[in-house]
């Protein structure tokens, strides 16, 4: 079936690149929280569950884990948020499974984050 513009792509059998069974590495970026830096937004790995920060975020740790596993699916780690990204098809879907819980970073962390990490001039920090 074909694309059309404007609509949400056809969804794909992604399956096997899901595991709702694995929950969240954590509340937070897992390299981040290593080396001490900060993020701006976090994803979830739908395979594995490693909790990574956002494309924005100075050091973009979820396109590096799917790039480094072939992990290719993350969702929103962002509470109110539940949307998937695929990144072998550079594709948005709108929902997709529930994952095991939590569905997202508790509710007081604020984002960016963690807080006491993050500098004062964190947004000419971020990748657009």
């Amino acid at each position: 079936m074909s694309e059309q513009i404007g609509s949400e792509p056809e969804p794909r059998d992604l399956s096997a690149a899901i595991d709702p069974t694995v929950p969240p590495s954590g509340p937070g970026c897992v390299e981040c929280d290593a080396s001490g830096g900060w993020w701006f937004h976090l994803r979830r790995c739908a395979a594995c569950g490693h909790v990574g920060c956002c494309d924005s975020s100075p050091s973009q740790h979820a396109t590096a884990h799917a790039a480094a596993t072939g992990h290719p699916v993350i969702q929103s780690f962002e509470p109110g948020e539940s949307w998937f990204w695929d990144y072998s098809s550079d594709q948005f879907y709108a929902e997709g499974p529930e994952l095991a819980a939590p569905d997202s970073h508790p509710v007081g962390q604020p984002a960016p984050g963690p807080q006491g990490r993050v500098p004062q001039d964190w947004k000419t920090h971020l990748h657009r």
